[in-house]
């Protein structure tokens, strides 16, 4: 039997191996062949030259729409899903339920469809005319705060029973105790998760594009309906974006570091 199954076990992996094979030679194929059918222009996205410089600051002038919107929507989302994420903590379940029917419903809506809503249906309820700007950092603000909500939660939960026996033996009342003791070291543990969210933030900012806010995204749309060069501009773009992230993330982790740094002092 052992010698049956190491054998029945070879065959599979050789089948495994052969569909692996035959996949990779089929997309080599694909890729040679657009490779040999596409006549690339690095001109247009190139510094040394006029038409790619200009381009290029066309591309990048967008890069504040990104930021400003992102750094925003994080600004209010993380407060909002802290507030959130309070009644989650609650002993009363009914008081639970206002966290858990907020974040299952917000968490099952996809951005864009949320987007669409807010952008087309909230100013028909309110009477209201929002932005392109305004719907998009509504938007991202409700999305976030439902993650963040969940974030927030684990990262409160996650502290040590001691540490709130000790504040109440403190005096301290709920807020008092939340605000100085438990909130302050639950942010230590969570800072590598919120930093995952505003790299989400960043990146779900190109959806914004479809309403009409001139990120990243809207300008190299814009860029490609004029100069048809679709697959030069949008590597451009990515490279946008990658850049972006990896500035975000070094500053996570900058920050993590001095934290840990600040609480060993």
């Amino acid at each position: 039997m052992g010698t049956r199954s190491r054998a029945a076990a070879c065959l599979g992996a050789a089948s495994i191996g052969r569909k692996n094979a035959l996949v990779l030679i089929l997309t080599a194929s694909m890729l040679g062949g657009c490779s040999g059918s596409y006549s690339w222009g690095w001109y247009v996205v190139l510094p040394t030259t006029a038409q790619g410089l200009s381009n290029i600051q066309f591309l990048l002038s967008g890069l504040w729409q990104t930021v400003a919107i992102s750094l925003c929507a994080v600004a209010i989302s993380a407060p909002l899903g802290l507030l959130v994420a309070l009644p989650g903590l609650a002993r009363n379940r009914w008081i639970r339920s206002i966290n858990r029917i907020y974040v299952e419903i917000i968490r099952s809506i996809p951005i864009l469809a949320l987007m669409l809503w807010v952008h087309y249906g909230l100013p028909i309820l309110l009477g209201i005319n929002f932005s392109a700007f305004t719907s998009g950092l509504i938007t991202l603000i409700v999305s976030d705060s439902a993650f963040t909500a969940e974030i927030f939660r684990a990262g409160i939960q996650s502290i040590d029973k001691g540490q709130h026996e000790a504040a109440e033996a403190l005096g301290l009342n709920y807020r008092d105790k939340m605000r100085d003791v438990i909130v302050p070291q639950a942010i230590r543990r969570i800072l590598p998760a919120l930093g995952n969210q505003f790299v989400y933030i960043v990146k779900m900012s190109s959806i914004l594009s479809i309403v009409g806010v001139f990120e990243l995204t809207k300008k190299a749309n814009e860029l490609t309906t004029t100069i048809y060069r679709p697959l030069e501009i949008y590597t451009f773009l990515c490279l946008e974006y990658l850049v972006l992230v990896l500035i975000i993330s070094a500053g996570v982790r900058r920050l993590e570091r001095w934290l840990t740094i600040d609480r060993r002092a």
